[in-house]
């Protein structure tokens, strides 16, 4: 097969890259140009796709003596995800760009691209498994439960992963490494990205106020309506936020509060205790579905909501074109603009973005709730 190797310049891609080559694949490292900054702007910063990234991809590709070429992607990226991400913030939503930047540019820009070159496959260090079903190409968990990447590929359509790659997903991280080491990789202890890389400081309420200016506004307790702080703009909160809320009121009874609601028309910030917190319903839009679409008979399903995050039991149907979530447990602190990804065991079915959620189960075929709050 002819196989274009995603090339980050970290020490995932570049192992799977390697055994792509010791596959006997033709391969061709490929490394995406999203910034044009180098870390040495941001002291401290562990960002990736910069051009520090690329000189690290291109010695790697070297060593296991593949082409190596850069695409320039940066334009592209900062229109389907950084000012989609100004965007959402904007509107009061809490996007997740990793996904979108999965969906948009990896595993679309790049796949086409790939596909248009005459190429069959991208092959990327990303922790989730490849399982070949009675229908085609299944996206599965990956092994390592702590590096399972499966949420943030839940974007992926199904023919999508027919010409996906994902040589580490059987593997432990801590093996990973090491066989980077016995390889001799010059990436091998480079620490893993962790930062938005378009904001490696990571500073995103200074980003989007850089981007979108000062829109002042007042911080009020649930309870009391008493206004405990002001603050210079809705978008550096988000659903469940506790940290950075610079209270200069306190409130009298002294417990700690976090953010409840996110009005963006009166820019007015509600924090409240935790319980107000819980939901039991999500509605999604958009879907993307890696396997066949559910229908509007529910289905019982996990559903995750963090990268990161515990999947949760639950039943899911369609309600014309948007996927419903009816969780048996209540999570907590789940934002509009965020995404839901919902399995069957450890196989991706889909993903939707969420639109709205409410604090009790729908239990019912048409649920009706209020509007979308972040």
């Amino acid at each position: 097969m002819r196989i274009i190797a995603a090339m980050s310049g970290g020490v995932d891609s570049a192992v799977a890259a390697a055994r792509v080559v010791d596959a006997g694949h033709e391969v061709v490292g490929v490394h995406l140009a999203l910034s044009r900054k180098s870390h040495a702007d941001t002291a401290g910063s562990r960002g990736c796709c910069t051009l520090d990234d690329a000189r690290d991809a291109r010695r790697v590709a070297d060593m296991l003596g593949i082409p190596f070429y850069v695409w320039d992607f940066s334009e592209r990226f900062a229109a389907d995800v950084i000012d989609d991400f100004v965007a959402e913030y904007e509107r009061g939503r809490t996007p997740n760009p990793c996904l979108r930047c999965n969906e948009k540019i990896k595993f679309s820009a790049v796949l086409d691209r790939a596909l248009a070159l005459d190429f069959d496959a991208v092959a990327t260090g990303h922790y989730a498994q490849i399982v070949q079903g009675p229908n085609g190409a299944e996206l599965h968990r990956a092994a390592d439960p702590e590096k399972d990447q499966s949420y943030v590929l839940g974007v992926l359509r199904a023919d999508q992963l027919e010409r996906a790659i994902f040589p580490l997903g059987a593997d432990l991280k801590p093996a990973v490494r090491a066989e980077a080491e016995e390889r001799g990789l010059l990436v091998a202890r480079k620490p893993d990205s962790h930062d938005i890389c378009f904001i490696p400081d990571g500073d995103t309420a200074g980003f989007l106020e850089s981007r979108l200016g000062s829109m002042p506004g007042e911080i009020v307790d649930a309870a009391t309506g008493d206004v405990l702080a002001e603050h210079n703009g809705t978008f550096a909160f988000t659903i469940g936020q506790r940290r950075g809320l610079n209270v200069t009121n306190p409130p009298a009874d002294g417990a700690p509060r976090y953010v409840v609601d996110i009005n963006i028309s009166t820019r007015q910030v509600t924090v409240g205790p935790p319980q107000l917190l819980d939901i039991r319903g999500i509605e999604g839009v958009s879907p993307i579905w890696a396997a066949e679409p559910i229908s509007s008979t529910p289905v019982q399903v996990l559903a995750q909501v963090r990268a990161h995050g515990q999947p949760v039991p639950a039943r899911a149907w369609l309600l014309a074109d948007r996927l419903i979530v009816d969780l048996e447990e209540p999570i907590r602190g789940l934002a509009s603009g965020q995404a839901v990804v919902i399995y069957d065991g450890t196989r991706v079915l889909g993903s939707a973005t969420v639109d709205a959620t409410s604090r009790d189960a729908f239990n019912a075929p048409e649920p009706a709730f209020g509007p979308a709050s972040r």
